[in-house]
């Protein structure tokens, strides 16, 4: 029996294989899709870089919400990671290694970002996390180990947000912190569940670095 999401496609869009100097691998929100996330991410679009969309079965990551025990989450949960490593397996096709290419996620799927780069630690090109974290009724530092060897990490999150609290964003910061990431975390006042513009000002701040070194 194949874990969920291992049957739904990855959207391909931007420059063409053999021609980006960078890649961003899009993680959609509950209830949206590849397609959808490729649309939001349209700020980041320009000359050589190509993204990579994976999509969710029945548009979630997980089930249940992300303080519920992770267990409670699987399998999808770890179906998740197995379609952010896919992604990033299409990326090192294409000329991409995971220091070229920028980890970026809305709601659940900022969460999922979150989870792979804690357990998959390494030097990627940066990590985006948007109105989401790390997953579980707490968050053991503990659990995480080895280094993400500087990886920018940029972490954002309303003030407002209903679905997230500023704490779980600040708890996640810690963690990356622990695993020698270079973090910075932004709550916005007056902001709910949703991107805003300084946002993807600082995503493409870090894009930008990227396409220059």
């Amino acid at each position: 029996m194949t874990r969920p999401h291992a049957d739904q496609p990855i959207v391909v869009s931007g420059a063409p294989r053999g021609a980006a100097d960078a890649g961003v691998v899009l993680l959609h929100g509950r209830g949206a899709t590849a397609q959808g996330v490729t649309n939001l991410a349209k700020p980041l679009y320009r000359h050589g870089v190509t993204f990579f969309a994976p999509d969710a079965e029945r548009s979630r990551w997980y089930p249940y919400a992300f303080d519920q025990p992770r267990e409670r989450n699987e399998p999808h949960l770890s179906g998740a990671l197995d379609q952010v490593d896919a992604a990033l397996e299409r990326a090192r096709d294409s000329g991409l290694p995971p220091e070229r290419v920028l980890l970026f996620g809305f709601s659940q799927g900022a969460c999922v970002v979150c989870e792979y780069a804690a357990r998959h630690p390494q030097r990627y090109g940066g990590i985006v996390a948007l109105a989401g974290g790390l997953l579980g009724p707490t968050i053991d530092p503990s659990e995480y180990a080895r280094s993400l060897d500087g990886t920018p990490v940029f972490l954002g999150v309303g003030a407002d947000d209903d679905r997230v609290p500023a704490a779980r964003v600040q708890d996640t910061a810690a963690v990356f912190e622990s695993l020698n990431a270079d973090v910075t975390t932004e709550i916005y006042d007056g902001v709910g569940h949703e991107v805003t513009d300084d946002e993807f000002d600082r995503a493409n701040a870090l894009l930008d670095r990227l396409i220059e070194n």
